[in-house]
């Protein structure tokens, strides 16, 4: 059995969407246990409502923890002292070998700091990036970092591309992927010292030939994330946040903009109803409950950061991403990849 540890009580939406997301979860794979971290009093009426079959809530067992990490909290508060808090509680779970990962929909500093003290990075990784996929033209791109390091050096940013498709293998079952580091531009000369520097690093480590299953295909720019040209995109933590938020405004702006266009008159309704199949194929496509689940590469253990307002269905996917992380021993093939990309001892 695989065994997860769910912070209930944190994100925007807490138990009342993630006790019904453990329920999904469990209903799906039949060698999922979960330990359901938070306020036992509400967890169990949750649990009573919904009235799961016995040999479901068999697998479910409630670890009880009397305080919440809140969004507003800070990372050193939320340390110092939330210690009893569901997400520290559900942590220290993975670290007494009781769970094998946690997956948490709350704050995202909170939770970098937390499993960065707690469970600490493998020996040679100097940064834990968060790692999640978005849309693109022939399936999904990968992109990292995400928000866990707003500055990176080039050196991380070279294992940031290393660990990144070793997650995109993995977990997504991307063969020999195709990984870019973000730029102003594809042109060799363009970007600051940082990004040429790192450059340099990953042309070297592909001509290495250290790493047959991935290819480094230089420089990219924010639009080649959706063609479909790259499986993994590589950046810092700041600007891979305001990308990822950009994203999500613009198809947030898309979406108002349709619905208002297709009710502004009897005309654009009978549209709408005539477009419905195709509309509903397209929102299926995109629909971001399907990429919820960001992977916290480079930590000992496995650790899942879900959308902070993602509802069941998103955060039974982001379970499914840490079970699949456990499974095929995540952490271990990253460790080897890092370890063979180091320099030899003299």
């Amino acid at each position: 059995m695989t065994v997860i540890a769910l912070d209930v009580m944190s994100g925007d939406l807490g138990a009342q969407e993630c006790v019904p997301a453990a329920l999904c979860a469990l209903q799906d794979d039949p060698l999922l246990e979960l330990k359901l971290v938070g306020q036992p009093e509400i967890i169990d009426a949750l649990l009573s409502a919904a009235a799961p079959a016995g040999a479901l809530r068999r697998r479910l067992q409630v670890v009880p923890a009397s305080e919440i990490i809140l969004m507003t909290d800070a990372p050193r508060e939320a340390i110092r002292r939330k210690k009893d808090s569901s997400m520290r509680v559900a942590i220290d779970l993975v670290r007494e070998a009781r769970a094998d990962a946690v997956v948490s929909a709350g704050n995202t500093g909170a939770l970098t700091a937390i499993a960065h003290f707690v469970l600490k990075c493998l020996a040679e990784v100097e940064r834990a990036p968060i790692m999640s996929a978005v849309p693109n033209a022939a399936g999904y791109t990968h992109i990292l970092d995400l928000g866990a390091n707003v500055r990176a050096t080039a050196h991380q940013l070279e294992q940031f591309a290393i660990m990144g498709a070793i997650v995109a293998r993995d977990v997504h079952d991307t063969q020999r992927p195709r990984v870019g580091l973000l730029n102003i531009g594809a042109e060799e000369s363009k970007g600051h010292d940082l990004v040429q520097e790192a450059h340099v690093l990953l042309r070297a480590w592909a001509d290495s030939h250290r790493h047959r299953d991935f290819e480094y295909v230089g420089f990219v720019e924010g639009g080649d994330i959706f063609t479909g040209k790259v499986d993994v995109v590589v950046t810092d933590g700041f600007t891979g946040n305001v990308a990822l938020k950009t994203m999500e405004g613009v198809a947030g702006l898309i979406s108002g903009r349709l619905r208002s266009e297709f009710t502004a008159n009897w005309t654009s309704k009978l549209a709408a109803i005539l477009s419905r199949p195709v509309l509903k194929r397209v929102s299926g496509s995109l629909d971001p409950r399907r990429y919820n689940g960001a992977v916290m590469v480079g930590l000992r253990k496995v650790v899942v950061k879900s959308h902070g307002n993602a509802d069941r269905v998103a955060l039974a996917r982001a379970i499914a991403i840490a079970a699949t992380a456990v499974r095929r021993e995540l952490v271990t093939h990253v460790q080897q990849a890092l370890e063979a990309d180091a320099p030899a001892a003299p």
